[in-house]
């Protein structure tokens, strides 16, 4: 890195770290990368939690899609996921 003379008015100089032209680094660390995967594989699970529970004969009602597999655990997992998700989005990386 280039260091810039900064002049004050009493005189005196001050040498400051002038950040290099062109030089740029990736908008996320690692581990916001980790936590953007495990927000994902979060989501994907409570989606795959959701299918299924439907009867194969249209005239017959199933009470499988009422258990707690579908309407509880599935979205939680879902709603979790996005969460981590807008954490690993907003997490400052490490420099």
């Amino acid at each position: 890195m280039k260091q810039k003379e900064i002049k004050k008015p009493s005189g005196t100089v001050e040498k400051q770290k002038a950040p290099a032209a062109g030089v740029t680094g990736f908008a996320f660390g690692k581990q916001n990368y980790k936590l953007l995967l495990i927000g994902l594989v979060l989501i994907l699970v409570g989606f795959l939690l959701m299918i299924g529970g439907g009867s194969d004969d249209p005239n017959v009602f199933s009470d499988k899609i009422f258990n707690f597999r579908r309407l509880t655990l599935a979205p939680i997992l879902v709603l979790a996921g996005y969460v981590v998700e807008i954490f690993a989005i907003m997490k400052k990386p490490k420099e």
